[in-house]
Formats: C-alpha cells, structure tokens, sequence
C-alpha cells in the first residue's frame, strides 16, 4: 500500500479510514483530555462539567478533520445537518463517556477502589481512559455506518 493512498487520496475502505480515524481520534482525544484537566484541575470544576466541555472542543476538532480527510462521502448533503448527525453520534459516545467517568469519580472513589494505587480524587483519570477506548469504537463505527455510506 503506497502511502499516497493512505494519507492523502479520499478513500471509501474502512480500513484506511480507521487507520486515518485513529489520528484524528487521537488529535481530538488530545484536546478534549487538555480541556478535561484544564477545567478540572486548574478552574475547579466538577469532573462531568469539565469533561463535557472537552468534549465539545474534541467534537469539533473531530468533525471538521473527519469531514475533510476521513471519510470519503457523506449520505447527508447539508452540512448543518450532517455536522447534527455527527454531534448526535457523538453525544452518545458522550453520555457512553460520562456514565464511565461518574462510575469512576463518584462511587469507586467513595470506595477507594484503588487507593493503593492512585489517590481517589484521580480516579476519574482512570475512568477517561477507559471511556476513550468504548467511545473512539462507537464514534468511528457508528459515524462510518450511519452517517458515511453513501456508495458510489
């Protein structure tokens, strides 16, 4: 496989697409967790509140890359409406990721689930991992599947 095909021509396989999503993925994850910490750990705001807001900042990062270098075509021809599409299936992963993150911050932290290992106002850090994984699977799978078949 040539790398042209791999980075730059459009592309309707899913598996250069995911291979394409894992750094769109990534780059989103990566300011939704700087936006997460920053909210969380410097600002003081509760562990749900500061997740949904790198969520949307990550939302965006995702949609605009996605729609751009991703995936090859679109089954919705208005992009406000596509980009609702888009956020819907997001705000899925989105609640996907804040049940996790609760799960974590709220009762295995009352518990100290893992206070040998990590102190238990952290424990959300653990959550997010894990909640990035699920979410990442859900986002591309759903986003490639219900929003992004058109054929030919």
């Amino acid at each position: 496989m040539k790398l042209k095909e791999l980075f730059i021509n459009k592309s309707s396989s899913t598996a250069i697409q995911f291979f394409r999503y894992i750094f769109v993925g990534g780059g989103a994850t990566v300011l939704h967790w700087g936006l997460l910490l920053f909210f969380r750990e410097w600002v003081g705001l509760d562990a749900n509140v500061a997740n949904a807001i790198g969520f949307m900042g990550g939302l965006i990062c995702n949609y605009l890359i996605s729609t751009y270098w991703v995936f090859d075509a679109s089954s919705i021809e208005n992009k406000g409406v596509e980009f609702t599409a888009f956020a819907v299936i997001g705000v899925v992963g989105l609640g996907i990721n804040q049940a996790i993150i609760w799960l974590f911050d709220k009762p295995l932290a009352r518990m100290e689930f893992f206070e040998s290992l990590l102190p238990a106002d952290k424990y959300y850090i653990v959550g997010q991992v894990l909640a990035t994984a699920v979410a990442f699977f859900w986002n591309f799978f759903a986003r490639k599947y219900l929003l992004y078949n058109k054929k030919g």
